[in-house]
């Protein structure tokens, strides 16, 4: 009654006088004064005659967060592979800490102590194995999402279909780690007497190891396999690079060996070059990379082998300035029209390429006249002026060398270093022209 008292003062106060016997109708306004309390309200629905309470809270819309997609605009992938352990070393690894698990400290009863022990032993063996699998399942890339230069390097070294053929029976051998080790586990664990659960316990164990031992071989695979991506050679996108490129036995990797650090196998005879081999040239304190690749036939490109389509790779999907080897001697087994029909392909194939020509051996064309092979099936070609003088001299502005006697090396070495600058500069002007589009 006291805080009615006061509010009807105050509202007494704060209400206009109005003359006695005065009609005049006036709109009063009275200050908003509010007592009550916030009323908190539950809303009901009705299912099949009774009330179910709602909540009101407004639920957060939850935010689908997107993945990003991994890179394919840089190369590397294969040097992060993770190092693959053989099969038997991680199921010795996972015996030797599955067998050191103890039970449950304060359980007095033993077979419940020795049932306890043998589910945490069966248990672990379970995750010990299944670890390694799923790390390695987590660290090898798809290979969709690698560069295209590495897709193709993965599927002309391996084989097609190898490299996920090899970790979809990684993931099916983890897998199976896991339904095993657990199916035993819950059966240790149900068992009443000691002895039950002692051979409970062994049976698990034989059967896990057996399970990992017949299956393992894919571990094994998959190490074999991390082992020859690992060793492929590291191509920096944003260096220059000069490619060589020939028929088999042209030459390049001798000069290979000249212009840069690289050490190519040396021999006479076709496809000495089995990859892509990386060398580096150091020019008034630039580093430029140069890559020797494997020679090309004539022949199209569904009866090319591995090799030859390993070179195609590296041209297609690689920023290279080329370096086209030319061999007129007879010497290297493919005569000088089947390389002419070669480089007219290759030139019109990758025309948007830094370019140089270089004819191999002069010292032997000059030293004694050599006897040309035509082939007879591709007379058109032979007839023309442009072949017949391909035969004799090469493609036109050919630098002519010679490793033995080392003549045109020096012309040579800096028509390269002019390549390369001028692949640098190409290089430059694409960085520019890709952050400008995506900034």
């Amino acid at each position: 009654m006291k805080g009615a008292s006061t509010l009807f003062q105050s509202w007494r106060t704060c209400s206009p006088r109005i003359p006695p016997g005065s009609f005049l109708l006036q709109t009063v306004k009275y200050p908003e004064t509010c007592f009550c309390r916030n009323v908190q309200t539950v809303s009901y629905q009705i299912v099949k005659g009774s009330y179910i309470p709602t909540s009101q809270a407004v639920q957060p819309k939850t935010q689908t967060t997107v993945k990003p997609t991994p890179e394919i605009d840089t190369v590397g992938a294969f040097q992060k592979l993770p190092m693959v352990m053989p099969s038997v070393d991680i199921l010795a690894s996972a015996l030797r800490k599955a067998r050191r698990v103890e039970p449950t400290k304060g359980i007095a009863n033993i077979a419940r102590r020795e049932r306890n022990r043998g589910a945490k032993q069966l248990d672990a063996l379970m995750k010990e194995l299944a670890a390694p699998l799923k790390a390695y399942l987590e660290n090898f890339p798809k290979r969709k999402y690698l560069h295209p230069y590495e897709r193709s390097l993965v599927e002309l070294t391996l084989g097609d279909g190898v490299y996920e053929e090899v970790l979809k029976k990684v993931d099916a051998l983890k897998r199976k780690v896991v339904v095993v080790g657990k199916e035993h586990a819950s059966l240790c664990a149900k068992t009443l007497k000691k002895r039950e659960a002692e051979e409970s316990l062994k049976e698990g164990l034989e059967k896990l190891e057996g399970v990992f031992t017949s299956d393992g071989k894919a571990v094994d695979e998959l190490m074999n396999i991390a082992k020859s991506l690992r060793a492929m050679p590291v191509v920096d996108l944003k260096t220059p690079t000069l490619c060589l490129v020939g028929a088999p036995n042209v030459g390049k990797s001798s000069l290979v060996r000249e212009l840069s650090t690289g050490k190519p196998e040396v021999c006479n005879y076709p496809f000495t070059t089995r990859g892509i081999l990386m060398g580096h040239i150091a020019l008034n304190f630039k580093h430029f990379q140069v890559t020797d690749t494997p020679g090309l036939l004539k022949r199209s490109d569904e009866d090319r082998n591995n090799l030859e389509k390993l070179t195609l790779a590296v041209l297609s999907h690689l920023p290279t300035a080329i370096l086209y080897v030319h061999d007129l001697t007879g010497e290297c087994g493919t005569s000088p029209s089947d390389q002419f029909v070669i480089y007219k392909e290759i030139k019109e194939r990758y025309s948007n390429h830094l370019w140089l020509d270089v004819v191999s051996k002069c010292d032997i064309l000059q030293g004694s006249p050599v006897f040309f092979i035509t082939d007879d099936n591709n007379a058109e070609v032979n007839a023309a002026p442009e072949a017949e003088s391909y035969r004799k001299m090469g493609p036109a502005g050919a630098i002519h060398v010679s490793i033995k006697t080392k003549e045109g090396m020096n012309e040579l070495k800096q028509r390269v270093h002019d390549l390369l600058l001028a692949q640098m500069d190409n290089l430059s002007s694409d960085e520019l022209t890709s952050e400008s589009l995506h900034p």
